[in-house]
């Protein structure tokens, strides 16, 4: 983030010439996997995807294009890449994911976009939370923070924020999560000041409002976690079924860290339901990770009931496979 840009090797003799319609296709090849991974899980489009980006992506890179061309061309191609991340991360292969997000990460500074640069760090930051690496979660998104400055947008910023809110909230760093949440609310307030870019119209308000009920919900305050998650599931499109699936279990173990276990087997019956999400393995560590806080009742009709959807929605989705 801090070192200069190698920059594009433009205009090179003797090679196959690209233009402006193959970085459009490659864009428009991305949109149809990242539809594929909303609705069917990582796993489902990962494979033809990397054939995608070995065989028809990167050699393009290699060949000849005006400087224009060149930008948007390692655009496009830092984009495939972060997919292939996000679908291997989604699938369970952490390491794979980490190696191309780190690969991304060097496409970006190629061409000195920090702001895509930063989005990447952030990414490896909620990897890194995930895989409970607080630490590193943290340096990582104070990075994406302080390598933006200046050169992203208030809705970009926001993410960065958000991501360094999350990445305190689960080392149990209220006062510092509360900062970082404040500073995502003052950015997303300045968000339509500016034009953003087309892989960054996921983050709306109702993605924001789903961060927040997981820092909510990982600092255990209890009522604050309630209200944001039930926020973040009414207002998440339908259609973005993994991320409602994400908040409904967020909602249940809210509902279920303020004592209240008969909404909390509720709320996850429905997201267990949504069917399309198990194929998340993440989603179905949201599950197992609520089965384990709901065992201390186990013996309970509503529990047993709940464990024998979740066996019952698995064994539907392996028949489905």
């Amino acid at each position: 983030m801090i070192a200069r840009p190698d920059g594009i090797q433009a205009d090179r003799p003797g090679r196959q010439r690209v233009g402006m319609r193959d970085v459009r296709a490659i864009r428009d090849a991305a949109s149809m996997f990242m539809q594929l991974d909303f609705k069917y899980g990582g796993g489902h489009g990962h494979k033809a995807l990397r054939h995608y980006f070995r065989h028809e992506v990167l050699p393009l890179l290699d060949v000849s294009y005006s400087a224009k061309v060149g930008t948007a061309l390692f655009s496009a191609a830092a984009e495939v890449s972060q997919l292939l991340a996000w679908t291997a991360y989604d699938t369970g292969n952490h390491r794979l994911a980490h190696r191309y997000l780190s690969s991304t990460l060097r496409l970006t500074q190629v061409i000195d976009d920090r702001m895509f640069g930063a989005r990447i760090l952030g990414n490896l930051s909620h990897q890194a939370n995930y895989l409970g690496h607080h630490a590193q979660a943290i340096q990582l998104a104070r990075a994406a923070v302080e390598g933006a400055k200046g050169r992203a947008t208030p809705r970009a910023m926001a993410n960065y924020w958000a991501m360094e809110a999350r990445a305190l909230s689960n080392a149990g760093e209220k006062a510092g999560a509360a900062r970082a949440m404040n500073e995502a609310e003052r950015h997303f307030g300045q968000a339509d000041n500016a034009d953003d870019p087309a892989w960054l119209s996921y983050f709306d308000e109702a993605e924001l409002t789903g961060e927040f009920c997981h820092c909510f919900r990982d600092l255990r305050m209890r009522r604050e976690a309630v209200e944001q998650a039930q926020r973040a599931v009414d207002s998440t499109d339908p259609a973005y079924a993994r991320t409602l699936g994400f908040c409904r279990m967020v909602l249940a173990q809210s509902q279920l860290l303020d004592g209240d276990l008969e909404a909390a087997l509720t709320t996850a019956s429905l997201a267990v339901d949504g069917g399309d999400s198990l194929q998340s393995s993440r989603f179905q560590r949201y599950v197992t990770d609520f089965q384990a806080e709901v065992s201390a009742h186990a013996a309970h009709p509503a529990v047993v009931a709940f464990n024998e959807r979740v066996s019952q929605a698995l064994a539907r989705l392996d028949d489905d496979e």
